[in-house]
């Protein structure tokens, strides 16, 4: 297994009114958000982003981290699995020029409204089923991607995150150390269909042979 490592340590998060949210969101925003649809993406907030748009103080910060990590340079590939717009295979793009990038996302309607630049590196797949040949890409990075699917699901998109990478991958789960972090988590959640304790989350990985670093998102 690989390593708990915050690799978007450098990420601008916003703070996050986890209370109001908690009291306002209901069963019918859930369903509507996990269709990942327009609503979810340039909606409004009760069911999703409010508005999904690129901005380059997000992912600008944080590609160099990447970069770091695993040497990228001009030779490597990246897959990023849940890319929605391809935001940040764009700034892959723009720092590291000649990388190679490809993203999926279970979202039509993301796919369609992508970045430009991003359009053609861009495909509707399913995480358990990555359209990928074994070993195709040097890191695959999934961000707040697969706690969406059940454990079953989840398991196999592992097992597929694991199958096409060459070099190392990384991901990011939504995840709790304490009953306080469970609460705020049930408040906050509005697509994760599984969510559990960060060492249930690292006996998880092990059982699935899951070799790639990974993180936390608590809000």
């Amino acid at each position: 297994m690989g390593s708990e490592i915050n690799l978007m340590e450098n990420y601008p998060y916003t703070k996050r009114d986890v209370d109001e949210r908690g009291a306002t969101k209901s069963e019918y925003d859930r369903e509507i958000a996990r269709r990942f649809g327009k609503e979810f993406f340039d909606g409004g907030r009760a069911q999703g982003y409010g508005g999904f748009n690129y901005h380059p103080r997000f992912w600008q910060p944080v590609i160099p981290t990447f970069q770091k990590h695993w040497a990228l340079t001009s030779q490597s590939s990246v897959l990023d699995v849940g890319c929605a717009k391809g935001f940040m295979l764009h700034d892959f793009a723009e720092l590291i020029p000649g990388i190679s990038v490809a993203g999926v996302d279970v979202s039509q309607y993301a796919i369609e409204n992508a970045i430009d630049d991003m359009k053609p590196c861009l495909q509707v797949a399913n995480a358990v089923e990555l359209p990928f040949a074994d070993q195709s890409f040097d890191v695959v990075i999934s961000i707040a991607t697969i706690h969406n699917l059940d454990r079953d699901d989840l398991i196999k998109a592992l097992q597929e995150i694991e199958r096409v990478s060459r070099l190392g991958s990384f991901i990011t789960v939504d995840a709790y150390r304490n009953d306080q972090e469970k609460e705020r988590m049930d408040a906050w959640n509005l697509t994760a269909k599984t969510v559990l304790h960060v060492d249930e989350w690292k006996e998880l990985f092990r059982q699935v042979g899951y070799t790639g670093d990974y993180y936390w998102f608590i809000p």
